[in-house]
């Protein structure tokens, strides 16, 4: 009697659904356990689902741009099947048309090489052999980064003259409309998810926002003392480790800015598990989480900072890496923007800290009784909660001690 095995969707993940955006085999291939078999994406991250046994692939029970819930049976495998030959499988892209089928992917010893859905796209996109990139990622496995720094050097030419990056077609189909020539590209699932969320935040919570001005000369001063350090143990130290570390000092003034809403009750958390937004350009935006910050080091929370931006910009980033915020940052200053607002809440949050363009300015200190015109570089922060969550005076409450913990950071 064949054996059928359920192939499901990830029961822990940051959200109620995800689609599926292809399967790497037809029905009636074979696979073998722990190879890439499906690939789902969120609103937040896209993610390889293996196959949880040797055998080939019976059934497709939710095809390309269906909808998965958590555990849903997306397909069956069977142990006794026969086997058609392996070859391109024809998939329906996100505008319903069929897609070009896709060239095996061949590494060096001439098997398929287990690459991330960020990867694998890419190369694809450019006709690209994985073998003759160098990968930096754990076990020399091919990182988003790795395939980018290989086009910008001209695929292959020497590192010493690199060619300019390619330019990457927006896509979309060129149309006449009443406001003259345009380019009509159909929304992504992630663009559509995050558009979901977004809609969803602002249509049930009351955002209010709260601006203070924060000094960052004692951080920069701290930085400057630690960096070189921080860069031998093999980190960087960067100014939104410090909002990290601030913003978990800051729950103490008012802990229920650290919670989640619910309809009938309010969670307030022990644990502070924040959320940094990290931008991927055209592909939308991650919110990876440091989990019980309120335990780690200034140089932990640093490192592991940098641990999850780089597997975000290399699309390697797990479920579990954006599973259970407690709260989010928007360091948005760093794209140039002096004051957002409102920042958008990642529901069910309760708050989100943003944090404006670091640039000198003149301000006014006093200095032995003596009032001084100073040149420092300072930040605009803000704080925007659901109002059902929190009033005036608990936002004011952490956005002040948010800003003394980053005025008196101590040097050493």
């Amino acid at each position: 009697m064949t054996q059928t095995i359920d192939v499901t969707a990830p029961i822990e993940q940051e959200g109620t659904k995800s689609v599926v955006k292809s399967w790497y085999i037809g029905v009636g291939e074979a696979v073998r356990e722990g190879d890439p078999l499906v690939e789902l994406e969120t609103d937040k991250v896209a993610v390889e689902v293996p196959s949880p046994a040797s055998g080939v692939l019976a059934e497709i029970l939710i095809d390309a741009d269906g909808e998965a819930a958590p555990g849903a049976v997306l397909g069956r495998l069977s142990g006794g099947a026969a086997v058609k030959p392996a070859g391109p499988q024809e998939q329906k892209s996100a505008n319903g048309e069929l897609a070009k089928p896709a060239p095996a992917l061949k590494a060096g010893n001439g098997e398929e090489p287990r690459l991330s859905p960020a990867v694998r796209r890419l190369v694809r996109e450019y006709d690209l052999n994985p073998a003759e990139i160098e990968g930096t990622g754990k076990g020399g496995r091919l990182t988003r980064g790795d395939v980018q720094l290989f086009l910008e050097r001209g695929a292959g030419q020497s590192p010493k003259a690199p060619a300019a990056k390619p330019k990457i077609d927006p896509g979309g189909e060129a149309i006449d409309t009443e406001l003259g020539p345009a380019r009509r590209i159909p929304h992504d699932t992630m663009r559509r998810r995050i558009a979901e969320h977004m809609s969803h935040s602002v249509a049930v919570a009351p955002h209010v926002t709260a601006v203070f001005e924060a000094d960052f000369f004692a951080i920069a001063a701290h930085r400057s003392a630690h960096k070189n350090d921080y860069a031998r143990r093999g980190v960087k130290l960067t100014y939104t480790a410090y909002m990290v570390a601030a913003a978990a000092e800051a729950m103490k003034a008012a802990p229920r800015v650290n919670s989640r809403w619910h309809d009938d009750f309010l969670d307030v958390y022990d644990d502070i598990n924040i959320g940094v937004g990290t931008a991927l350009g055209e592909e939308g935006l991650v919110v990876p989480v440091i989990s019980q910050t309120q335990t780690k080091s200034h140089f932990g929370i640093a490192r592991e900072l940098q641990e999850l931006t780089d597997k975000a910009r290399s699309g390697a980033l797990s479920p579990a890496d954006l599973r259970g915020g407690t709260f989010s940052i928007s360091n948005h200053g760093v794209s140039g923007s002096l004051v957002a607002s409102p920042i958008i809440i990642n529901q069910p949050q309760s708050a989100i800290l943003g944090v404006g363009k670091l640039e000198k300015r003149a301000v006014v200190r006093t200095v032995d009784g003596v009032d001084s015109i100073q040149i420092r570089p300072m930040a605009y922060v803000s704080l925007t909660i659901d109002h059902r969550v929190l009033d005036g005076a608990q936002t004011n409450a952490w956005l002040t001690r948010f800003v003394e913990v980053i005025e008196t950071w101590p040097k050493e």
